[in-house]
Parts: structure tokens; sequence; C-alpha cells
């Protein structure tokens, strides 16, 4: 699979090749600020800080801190290819690279932002976010035709996260302890019959 990077991910706005670096360190200095202090602590003035540039730079090139925490999540799972995966597997596919990172539990601040997502309307568009900037371009890629692709972005996603709160934030059995293959299988085939519809 060909790994892209951050850069190829970002946001629509055009930007010159000169600014690549400054971009680049933002990025690097957003992560590592989500990841030390959530979502909910971590600010733009600090973030622009950490990256040696001014909080007015990082809007400019990211917008708020809820498209700059997408942005700094997405490159690695817009990297899978579903390209050439056979249409009968990709909704176990798709789970699994969405469950994956979870499931190895080296993502605090994406679980920071879905506990605060219920109680603060920027986390809320932060996960909101996930949608229009993961799901939706990944399925998007791979059923380019399909007139109903946003629906079914819209219900994967929204059964993910029953999941994601079900399973890693809340515990509750007996999902906390299904065997994470099964639970690829159980929830890749609801995922399945939302994208043969």
């Amino acid at each position: 699979m060909e790994e892209k990077s951050a850069e190829e991910w970002a946001p629509v706005m055009r930007f010159s090749e000169r600014s690549a670096p400054t971009r680049r360190a933002i990025l690097e200095a957003a992560r590592a600020r989500f990841a030390k202090d959530g979502y909910d602590r971590a600010t733009i003035r600090a973030i622009a800080a950490d990256a040696g540039v001014s909080a007015a730079m990082v809007v400019r090139y990211f917008g708020s801190k809820a498209d700059l925490f997408a942005q700094t999540t997405k490159a690695g799972f817009l990297s899978l290819d579903l390209a050439h995966v056979p249409a009968q597997e990709m909704g176990r596919r798709f789970v699994r690279a969405a469950l994956e990172p979870w499931e190895r539990g080296d993502d605090e601040a994406m679980a920071a932002l879905h506990r605060s997502a219920m109680t603060h309307e920027d986390s809320a568009k932060a996960v909101q976010g996930l949608l229009t900037h993961q799901v939706l371009p990944v399925l998007k890629a791979v059923f380019p035709d399909d007139p109903d692709i946003e629906t079914k972005a819209g219900l994967v996603h929204a059964q993910g996260l029953g999941v994601i709160v079900g399973r890693y934030l809340l515990r509750l059995e007996p999902l906390a302890s299904m065997d994470f293959e099964a639970l690829v299988a159980w929830l890749g085939d609801s995922v399945q019959r939302y994208l043969d519809t």
C-alpha cells in the first residue's frame, strides 16, 4: 500500500511549495500538542508557538482547530487504498482500518475528542469533520458514481461511532471483550450492507 504524506491531504486551498515546510511544522506541532494536551486543552496559540509561527498563520493554512485536528488525523487513514479490494470485502477492510488504531490504544487525543464531543461544540465539529475529511473521501474514491454515497458514509460513520463509544470509551460488555476479528466481521458485514444497497 502506498503511503501518502500529510501534505497530500492539505486543505482544498492551494499554497505555494515555499509554504510546505511551515505547513509541515504546524501539522507536526499540532499532532504533538493534541497527543499531549488532548483536543479540548490544546490551543491554536500553543500549537503556533510550538511550530514557531503566528496563530494567524495556523488559521490561514488550516482554518479552525477542528479543521486542523482533522488534518492531523487523516493522512494515515486515507492512505488506505481500497481501489483494488473486491467489492464483497470492502466493509471488513474499511472497518479494520478505522478500528485498528483504537484497538492499539495509541491515540489518546482521538479518545479525548470523542469523550468531549457530547458536551463541547468545537469537539463535536471535529468529530463531524472526521466524516467529511476521512470516511466520505475514502468511500467516494471507491464508489465515485454512487448517488447515495454521502448517505451511506453518514450511516457508516454513525455505526462506527457507536462501536467506538461502546467498546473503547464506555467499555460496555460484551462489546468491550469481544474478539477483535469477530468485531471486524460483525461490523464489517453491517457496513457492507450499506455499501451494497
